[in-house]
């Protein structure tokens, strides 16, 4: 993998990460349980993206 290809799993990463947390405390603060459960599994979903990204590093 070239140095390039690198610096784009990286930030990719990066975007993956804060997006999960992201979603983490949007789930944390709402109060409609649908709204809550939706943000819960997006960032579930952000969350195995990241493994994914990692595991080609």
């Amino acid at each position: 993998m070239s140095p390039k290809e690198l610096m784009y799993i990286e930030d990719a990463l990066g975007h993956e990460q804060f997006l999960q947390t992201q979603c983490q405390q949007a789930a944390q603060a709402l109060k409609n349980p649908q709204l809550k459960n939706y943000a819960t599994q997006l960032a579930n979903q952000h969350q195995q993206l990241f493994q994914k990204l990692f595991q080609l590093v």
